[in-house]
Formats: structure tokens, C-alpha cells, sequence
């Protein structure tokens, strides 16, 4: 007797930007497409569709996932944020502001996941994570200063094909920058 057919399809909840969405979807469907195609959050983009580009970065419990590699029905339940999460209300996420206040964009397709990645980068470089240039690996060291070498190699799994790569790196500075002040003015508050 042959087997039963199994569905290759699963009804899924994905938690994206602060909202429950219930899809049905194809088990071979990536979160770039599920994102794009059915949900209309269209910042995400398609690049390469090989995970090579950083185009389509999301973050993925506030880690930076490329989304063209990641099965939706892998990503249920977990906190996912694109570009359009990012920004409260009106108000811009500092790192989209700095962006857009150091022209961190030419023709704006891979602003979105270098916007993503940036906010990752950030919090992972406060968190204290290494990268590959990082001189002083000792914990008792701290983080690193965010040179504008770190963080290109912290970048450097996004590319830009028109080569904003130098306003690029300085949004993601200045935007460290005012997120280490508004961090230090808590602080001293409290």
C-alpha cells in the first residue's frame, strides 16, 4: 500500500514588524518571497537570490538574516523586522536618518539591506562581537573602536553596486555615534 500524500504546504504565523500575519505557503517559499509577494513589504528587494549580495537583509530576532536563504516556515513564530519596522511613527531609526542625511544611497536598491545590516552592525559591535580586523580579541578589552575599518568589514556582506561604500560607512558611524550619546545620556540620567 503506497503511503498517504503529504501537503507540501503549511498555514505559518509570521511575526513581522510587530504584527501577526497567517500565511499558507509553499514549504519551498523563502521569506524574501512571502514578504514581497504576499505581504506586500516590498522594501526587502531581490538581488541575486543567492544570498551573496546582502540585498534582501532582514533581521531575524535582531540578527541580520539574508532572506532570500531563509524558508519561510523556518522563520514562524521569531521576531522578523524589514526596513519598514525599523522607523516609529514618523520619526526615522537614526541609522535610516543617517543615511539619508549623508546620501549613504545612489540608486537606493540595496538601502534597504544595508540599512538592516547597519542596525545589526551596531548592536552586534556594542554587544562587543569581534570582526575579522578586530586587533584586541580579550574580553577585558571591550568593544573596539568603530573604525571606519570595522565597519567596512562589518558591512562587507552587502554590496553596492553604484559604490556609496564611502557614505555608507560614515552613516553607519554617525549613526553609532548618536545611538552611544543617547546611551550615555540615559545613563547619566538614571
Amino acid at each position: 500500500m503506497a503511503p498517504a500524500p503529504t501537503s507540501t504546504y503549511s498555514a505559518i504565523t509570521l511575526n513581522i514588524n510587530g504584527e501577526k500575519h497567517l500565511l499558507s505557503v509553499d514549504h519551498r517559499t523563502t521569506l524574501l518571497d512571502a514578504l514581497r509577494e504576499r505581504l506586500d513589504l516590498t522594501g526587502t528587494k531581490k538581488g541575486c537570490d543567492q544570498g551573496q549580495c546582502g540585498a534582501c537583509t532582514v533581521l531575524i530576532d535582531g540578527r541580520r538574516a539574508v532572506s532570500c536563504l531563509q524558508l519561510a516556515v523556518a522563520a514562524e513564530e521569531r521576531e522578523i523586522t524589514t526596513v519598514e519596522g525599523l522607523a516609529e511613527g514618523e520619526r526615522l531609526h537614526p541609522v535610516q536618518q543617517a543615511f539619508l542625511d549623508l546620501d549613504g544611497y545612489q540608486c537606493g536598491y540595496c538601502t534597504p539591506g544595508q540599512i538592516c545590516s547597519a542596525v545589526a552592525v551596531i548592536e552586534e559591535h556594542a554587544a562587543g562581537w569581534p570582526s575579522a580586523v578586530t586587533g584586541d580579541l580579550r574580553p577585558e578589552a571591550g568593544p573596539p573602536p568603530l573604525t571606519a575599518e570595522e565597519i567596512r568589514e562589518r558591512m562587507s556582506g552587502n554590496l553596492c553596486r553604484c559604490g556609496a561604500y564611502v557614505s555608507i560607512v560614515q552613516a553607519v558611524a554617525q549613526a553609532a555615534a548618536a545611538g552611544a550619546e543617547t546611551t550615555q545620556t540615559t545613563e547619566e540620567a538614571a
